[in-house]
């Protein structure tokens, strides 16, 4: 089993890329789950998400304490909240950033990765909604997506121009990090 942790901040739509992570994962015939952590959370607060991908049945239904992948959208979390907590050694850490990542100097030994997915989103979809940029970021970095069960997802998601523009986006993110970076 794959588990993905999200962070993010209110309004950023980490709850949407987790919806669109297990969708994509279930349309390539894995079985999957998707849930979020609700607080009192409200725009711009920090929250999260959780995914988890397998062949088989998922029985499991607790949070996301020891992640594979953690997808962060908002780098600014990295010295608010311990975003990187139960990243597993061998896992990856994946942050929209323009930086690299060795300027985020993590006390980590998963991989990190970095990827102007803000920038991406500005360019494409014309708006700073960075999430299904996200999704085909990580969908290049690791494989356990296809990147068309993603595109599908999010045009499924999201009917017409604005959904054919993230594919997009999903697709300009998953050629950046293909094959790892």
């Amino acid at each position: 089993m794959k588990e993905i942790r999200i962070h993010g901040r209110g309004g950023q739509g980490a709850v949407t890329a987790a919806v669109l992570l297990a969708d994509a994962a279930f349309n390539d015939g894995l079985y999957s789950q998707a849930f979020p952590s609700f607080g009192s959370e409200r725009m711009g607060a920090p929250v999260q998400s959780f995914v988890r991908v397998d062949n088989d049945i998922i029985r499991r239904r607790d949070q996301v304490y020891t992640p594979d992948y953690l997808i962060i959208q908002d780098y600014t979390l990295l010295s608010a909240i311990n975003v990187l907590y139960g990243l597993k050694e061998d896992g990856l850490c994946l942050i929209d950033s323009e930086k690299t990542p060795e300027e985020f100097d993590l006390d980590t030994k998963a991989k990190v990765v970095t990827v102007p997915a803000t920038r991406i989103a500005r360019e494409v979809i014309g708006r700073p909604i960075q999430n299904t940029t996200l999704v085909g970021a990580l969908a290049g970095a690791t494989g356990l997506i296809s990147v068309e069960a993603i595109k599908n997802s999010v045009k499924n998601r999201f009917p017409g121009a604005i959904g054919e523009k993230n594919a997009e986006a999903v697709q300009v993110a998953y050629d950046m990090l293909k094959g790892g970076r």
